[in-house]
């Protein structure tokens, strides 16, 4: 955002006064300043390093000076890297000005709540484990400051509505800032100890390699999901009578997934089978996909070979896991009447029974250029019609469960009118897709 709005300059100015408010106190507080300074400038290159190399943030140096340091000087400690640091976005003063109040709010806080749970006589006496108390309490504090300001400036500068500015802040920050907290209480201990603030530094080293392997996982994990997004989009792109099944049948499947208690690994590999289990519609010829009119049985044998080229067309990628069995017999029947290989009951794969479901359950509930969109419970009434024969009645179960605690919001998925087109995932009498 090029630029922020009056209000958001008004919330950081509020933020930024308030972290002034928190420093007045200093002069009383008889800080060494020595400590201020090194850790001031220690949590500058850190920060520096960590934002260029991994583009996150760096709390150990932060929550170690919240330990050591009264609160009022523990505060001054972000100043540094705020003034230092590249700003990526402009305006850069109001974006400078948030992050020195922002963190220097958080560590008053979390050096106030240590401070007055006695942390600081626990550190100085390496009182373990009573000192993991306190510790773990200002972390708290630190997290639920950093929350509090974040979905603030999310509802002012992004008008995010304020029943979700502050949604899943805290739960996804509690369990990184811990680390960080542990690692600033080691680094506390050590200062206060014999060995001296070099063996507290030492303790910088592991968290920096740990950073870097945490940003190797999420540009691994952005890379897989920059692969999902093209395959999906080149099917739409070729079949674009149903854009946006693909992402919906990932969403039915993560419900019934969850709904049977899986982990969340295997859930996420059961988005990514529902994502991606028309895939094989590249290999078909866009001619017998576009078609007006009927198949012929030559044109429909050539239609369901689509299960068998997804599953060529995703044999290399290692991370899809079960999902590649998912996308090859996702037309499976549990009466042994589905294709491609005609398999029966407990011979197809979970996962696919799970998709089977989730495709089946879309196609019906989707509006279609040929025909509108059948209400959900007409639907699950022609799910548990056909549990049993095509359907494993465990998913039909489970899908009916989750749609009553959750819900469902079908939605169009052909963008413009269409003739009685071969590509659609027809509903037959049967209520499965084609």
């Amino acid at each position: 955002m090029d630029a922020l709005p009056a209000r958001a300059r008004g919330y950081v100015a509020c933020v930024a006064l308030l972290a002034v408010l928190c420093v007045l106190p200093l002069p009383q507080t008889h800080a060494p300043w020595w400590v201020v300074a090194l850790l001031a400038a220690v949590y500058a290159a850190c920060e520096h390093a960590v934002r260029r190399r991994f583009g996150g943030t760096f709390y150990p140096v932060l929550l170690a000076g919240a330990f050591l340091l009264p609160p009022s000087a523990a505060a001054l400690l972000p100043l540094p890297a705020a003034l230092l640091c590249p700003v990526e976005h402009r305006p850069a003063l109001p974006r400078r000005v948030w992050r020195a109040a922002q963190p220097s709010l958080a560590v008053w806080g979390a050096g106030a709540v240590h401070r007055a749970l006695g942390g600081r006589d626990a550190v100085v006496a390496c009182d373990f484990p009573y000192a993991l108390l306190p510790a773990g309490a200002a972390v708290l504090a630190f997290c639920v400051i950093l929350t509090v300001l974040d979905g603030g400036i999310l509802a002012v500068a992004e008008r995010v509505p304020l029943r979700r500015a502050w949604r899943g802040l805290l739960s996804r920050s509690l369990a990184p800032v811990a680390v960080h907290g542990l690692a600033g209480l080691m680094m506390a201990v050590l200062w206060r100890s014999p060995y001296g603030p070099v063996a507290a530094l030492l303790v910088l080293l592991p968290m920096y390699v740990s950073s870097w392997v945490f940003a190797q996982y999420h540009r691994e994990r952005a890379a897989h999901q920059a692969t999902i997004r093209a395959l999906v989009q080149a099917v739409d792109i070729k079949d674009g009578y149903t854009r946006g099944h693909s992402e919906r049948v990932g969403q039915a499947s993560v419900m019934i997934a969850r709904e049977l208690g899986m982990d969340d690994e295997r859930v996420e590999v059961l988005r990514f089978a529902g994502i991606l289990h028309d895939v094989g519609k590249l290999g078909v010829p866009t001619r017998l996909l576009r078609k007006d009119g009927p198949l012929t049985p030559k044109e429909r044998r050539i239609i369901e070979l689509h299960p068998e080229y997804g599953h060529e067309i995703v044999r290399g990628i290692s991370f899809l896991g079960e999902a590649r069995a998912a996308i090859l017999h996702h037309h499976e029947r549990l009466d042994g009447s589905g294709y491609p290989y005609g398999l029966s009951g407990t011979q197809i794969p979970e996962c696919a029974r799970i998709v089977a479901v989730a495709d089946a359950f879309d196609a019906m509930t989707s509006t279609r250029s040929y025909r509108r969109a059948r209400p959900v419970e007409a639907a699950v009434t022609e799910l548990e019609r056909c549990a049993g024969a095509q359907f494993d009645p465990r998913m039909v179960t489970a899908l009916v469960r989750a749609l009553r605690a959750y819900g469902w919001h079908p939605t169009v998925t052909a963008d413009e009118p269409s003739h009685d087109t071969a590509s659609e995932e027809r509903i037959p009498s049967t209520g499965t897709p084609r």
